[in-house]
């Protein structure tokens, strides 16, 4: 079933979702069961910014994004900090957001490997795993 196909606010099981319940602060993991992120938004379409529907509302990416200060202190991330993660990429919606690709090819876990890549591997023993 081609995601056309899908009735509007069903994943591709024909179960129902709840963006609040079933995707917002979900853990999002790869293909190999890697963690991501946590989903922080979705982005929708079908509805125009005057709040009118122009048809039923689909779910087009899950955004994710550093968030902890923001979290702490209050406010807002700015919408250009989210990272975009095309809803068909998205595999399974369950406990966890499965993805159909590997965290290497997406945007949204760069920071991490700069960390581990100019930090934590210049630390002697930081690049393999402990013994």
């Amino acid at each position: 079933m081609s995601r056309s196909e899908h009735p509007a606010g069903t994943d591709r099981d024909g179960r129902l979702i709840d963006a609040r319940l079933h995707l917002l602060d979900r853990q999002i993991l790869d293909c190999d069961g890697v963690p991501v992120a946590t989903v922080d938004d979705i982005e929708l379409s079908g509805i125009e910014s005057d709040g009118v529907t122009s048809s039923a509302p689909r779910v087009e990416a899950i955004l994710t994004g550093s968030t902890l200060m923001t979290r702490i202190f209050g406010g807002r991330l700015p919408r250009s900090r989210l990272h975009r993660i095309k809803w068909d990429d998205v595999a399974e919606v369950g406990i966890t957001l499965r993805l159909r690709v590997r965290s290497e090819a997406l945007d949204a876990t760069w920071p991490e490997r700069w960390v581990r890549d100019q930090i934590i591997g210049r630390i002697p023993g930081g690049r393999h795993a402990p013994d």
